[in-house]
């Protein structure tokens, strides 16, 4: 009996074995039409989503600026448009330009407080023991957690003209003429209260976002500095402000944005008053499109506080698009 051998030829199985790449110059194989779209398909249900919440109520309040809309043609179902009349309208009372100055002054005055003083308790921080630091921490998160009108009603007991804290304890410290003293007298008093009641709800957001800037800033820099022999201002300028300066300007904008539009501390606290005295832009346009029922004249109060602060943040704005151009 004759034995057969064969041979087998040696063919790889295994899939994970390389392939031979394409010479150079060889067209590759592109996707698909379904695969290039596949990225927009994917992302269309949250920009249809984004135009529907957002974009919409921003048209509807634009085209509600050009229509009289007042409680009649409302509950008449009536469209009537009046042009640029509502505009021409607040643009022209001198009482709208008063409060838009107001707004624009109040709004720069709480931001710069409240940065600054986040700054500094975010710089404290640094410094101060662990055990210190924690306690600050949680009174500072107390602080932010406390309800909006919580935290009104608490200021206003505390500045009351008669059982207040804060008269009785500036009368036992020897000032007399602080006894029965009225802080709600004027608008300038009035907003004072107002914004150091913002500033106190505003400093924990900015000392926690700027603490966590801070302890991002390598040590050997300010080893590097302090054996250059600087002092603690040349090491603040020339190493945490540089590290700091646009989480800086991002809570600065974010700031300017929440404090513009601030209503629920104003409306609590005195409603506008005395006389209209801390009357600002929000408080303004609710007063024109909820109390007297003049929505089509609120809608353009809208739209120019739009604009006013799209003005006062365009530098930031600039800012942005450009860093975003250059990430492109």
């Amino acid at each position: 009996m004759t034995a057969v051998h064969t041979t087998d030829a040696a063919v790889p199985t295994n899939s994970s074995a390389p392939r031979r790449a394409a010479p150079d110059g060889a067209p590759r194989r592109r996707g698909g039409a379904f695969d290039q779209a596949l990225p927009y398909l994917l992302l269309a249900p949250a920009v249809v989503a984004i135009l529907w919440l957002i974009g919409w109520p921003v048209l509807s309040v634009v085209i509600t600026s050009f229509r009289k809309l007042n409680l009649r043609e409302l509950t008449r179902g009536e469209v009537v448009w009046t042009g640029l009349d509502n505009y021409t309208k607040i643009l022209g009372d001198p009482e709208f330009w008063a409060i838009a100055i107001r707004t624009v002054v109040f709004t720069a005055i709480v931001v710069a407080a409240s940065v600054v003083a986040g700054l500094l308790i975010a710089l404290l921080m640094r410094q101060i023991s662990p055990f210190v630091r924690i306690l600050l921490q949680v009174a500072m998160l107390l602080a932010w957690a406390m309800p909006l009108l919580a935290a009104t009603t608490v200021y206003q007991w505390i500045f009351d003209q008669q059982y207040g804290i804060l008269n009785k304890t500036l009368v036992k410290l020897g000032f007399d003429s602080f006894a029965g003293f009225s802080w709600f007298s004027t608008g300038t008093s009035t907003l004072a209260v107002i914004g150091l009641l913002i500033v106190w709800q505003a400093i924990p957001f900015l000392a926690f976002s700027l603490y966590a800037g801070a302890i991002g800033i390598p040590k050997d820099q300010y080893e590097a500095a302090g054996i250059d022999g600087a002092s603690a201002w040349q090491t603040f300028r020339s190493v945490t402000w540089p590290e700091l300066r646009p989480l800086l300007l991002m809570v600065t904008f974010l700031s300017m944005l929440w404090d513009f539009k601030v209503f629920a501390q104003i409306w609590a606290m005195k409603k506008g008053g005395p006389d209209g005295g801390s009357t600002t832009l929000p408080v303004y346009q609710y007063l024109e499109g909820i109390s007297k029922s003049h929505f089509g004249v609120a809608a353009a109060v809208s739209v120019v506080m739009v604009a006013l602060l799209a003005l006062l943040t365009f530098q930031y704005l600039r800012r942005l698009v450009r860093s975003q151009e250059g990430a492109l």
